[in-house]
């Protein structure tokens, strides 16, 4: 967010823990892109606020965090001090969550497949509607594809960006027998290591597809320890992730920090996936 609307949103998350009755003398930044994650203290509470914009998004994240809270996932749960729900304030979509101070050390590859499995394993438990991966795909293609939406983006990277994403995403998304619901973004951002062991966060994303689309996320190995899993696919799934990451960061209004930098790694990224295919 820029700095105006950073500091509405981040009083639009004081204002909203406090009138529930948690003490809050200061908001940290913990991250800002489209939307802020603050940590309130002395209450000690994560806040994330979003343009009202997402209150769907909001809304839809609360509820799979719930689901899988009952489904004993391991993920990040909501605050249990206050009404499990989004509040609006100030045109912002406010969710509060447990604060979890993060440990220093590193998932290993081997413990980051695990926590897949219990995770996965949560998610076929749970009757939930939600998106397929290639609406995803399909989304990135219509910003990708509108001059509009992407002004910058040379002809060029607008076409390969476009025949990558509709070929791999045709091609993975042939094989439709052992899909399942998925976080969806899975990457060690969105893996906290905590005292009470690595926990998922970020559950806006979820969506349906092969879990090799949630394991691609992962680094590189997490997917050799994951049973059962299609290595090759998980290749195919990590060049549509890349592009898929490239295409946002070409949007018009996108907010990710040193967007300049990710616009041109992004794209250098999905060509080395792509080498790697062919090679393979």
């Amino acid at each position: 967010m820029e700095p105006s609307e950073l500091r509405r949103a981040v009083e639009a998350g004081r204002a909203t823990a406090a009138e529930l009755g948690l003490r809050v003398d200061d908001a940290i930044v913990i991250h800002n892109s489209d939307r802020v994650a603050l940590r309130l203290v002395p209450c000690d509470v994560l806040v994330r606020v979003a343009p009202l914009g997402q209150l769907a998004d909001s809304e839809f994240e609360v509820e799979v965090a719930r689901r899988l809270a009952d489904a004993d996932a391991p993920v990040a749960e909501l605050e249990p001090r206050v009404e499990p729900r989004v509040y609006v304030r100030d045109a912002f979509a406010v969710s509060l969550w447990t604060y979890y101070e993060p440990l220093g050390s590193q998932i290993a590859p081997a413990d980051y497949a695990d926590v897949f499995l219990r995770h996965h394993a949560a998610l076929r438990r749970l009757d939930l509607d939600a998106p397929h991966f290639t609406d995803r795909v399909a989304a990135a293609l219509s910003e990708v594809n509108d001059r509009e939406q992407s002004p910058e983006l040379s002809d060029a990277d607008r076409e390969f960006l476009s025949d990558t994403l509709g070929g791999l995403s045709a091609a993975i998304g042939l094989d439709t027998a052992g899909e399942q619901l998925l976080h969806g973004e899975p990457h060690p951002g969105n893996l906290l290591n905590t005292r009470r062991g690595p926990l998922f966060i970020d559950l806006a994303t979820c969506c349906r597809g092969p879990v090799e689309f949630d394991l691609a996320h992962a680094p590189e190995g997490v997917g050799q320890h994951y049973a059962g899993a299609d290595q090759s696919l998980i290749h195919r799934c990590r060049a549509l992730n890349w592009a898929l990451f490239s295409a946002w960061r070409w949007r018009r209004d996108d907010q990710m920090p040193d967007r300049g930098h990710w616009r041109a790694e992004g794209l250098n990224r999905v060509r080395a996936a792509l080498e790697r295919l062919g090679s393979g």
